[in-house]
């Protein structure tokens, strides 16, 4: 049994122990796989950022005890295989911050972002998987994997030397969009968003924080059409949307 004067961390990995005992623990903790816990641990992710950006202290104290609870819980279920626990994970964790800045804690004179994304490349080319597209997540959002692809191919020579290149990229992209027979848009819609992406990186914008910036856009400004329509644009014509979209769009600016 967790005590409350255990240390945080302990008592945190007690309360676990105890959901996933097979005879006394939750029924659902005990039926969890880090398959199926794994949806969660993103959408925690996802809390701590918007905590983040809403500038929330509160909540963000308690979406990163949320996150950390993944940590714990995934750490559980390895820990029950035998594979690793807790502790190897911060031990590892640990070991990689202090490998990575051979400048804080080694004998390196400079460190910084060039010797740390040295350090990186040497430990994937130690990996059994030598591409240069190695390690990239499947689990990231679209936007994000498709940039950090598109990094890693540069970083070996694959890359267009200006933003001319990606945007005239997209100009073709969008014809053959146009031109696609209804089976092959989705994958042409497709080529035309990492096309976006690819420009937007030449640009040094972060695709997935300029889409997350128009999503919140539009969502405030569709809300203030709704307030101004009485609550609901619903049976309004498209004159009429058009018009209050408008007149939000000139209230911002004012």
């Amino acid at each position: 049994m967790p005590e409350q004067g255990d240390a945080p961390i302990e008592r945190l990995r007690a309360v676990m122990a105890r959901l996933r005992d097979p005879e006394r623990g939750c029924e659902w903790d005990v039926a969890q796989t880090f398959a199926s816990i794994a949806p969660y641990t993103i959408e925690e992710a996802y809390e701590v950022a918007d905590a983040c950006a809403r500038d929330d202290m509160a909540d963000l104290k308690d979406e990163l005890g949320d996150l950390l609870l993944q940590v714990i819980f995934h750490s559980r279920i390895a820990e029950e295989a035998g594979s690793f626990d807790f502790d190897a994970v911060a031990t590892a964790i640990a070991d990689k911050m202090e490998r990575r800045h051979p400048h804080i804690f080694g004998s390196a004179e400079a460190g910084g972002h060039h010797l740390w994304e040295t350090i990186k490349a040497e430990e994937r080319a130690a990996k059994p998987d030598p591409s240069a597209l190695a390690g990239v997540a499947l689990g990231l959002p679209a936007l994000m994997r498709a940039e950090k692809l598109q990094k890693r191919a540069g970083r070996v020579g694959f890359d267009w030397p200006d933003p001319a290149g990606p945007r005239a990229k997209i100009d073709e992209e969008l014809a053959e969009v146009a031109e696609a027979a209804s089976t092959d848009q989705a994958e042409e819609l497709g080529d035309l968003l990492f096309a976006v992406v690819n420009w937007a990186r030449h640009l040094g914008v972060d695709a997935e924080a300029a889409l997350r910036a128009a999503n919140g856009k539009f969502e405030r400004r569709f809300r203030s059409m709704e307030a101004i329509a009485g609550g609901s644009i619903a049976g309004r014509d498209l004159a009429e949307q058009e018009a209050l979209w408008v007149a939000v769009k000139v209230k911002e600016r004012r």
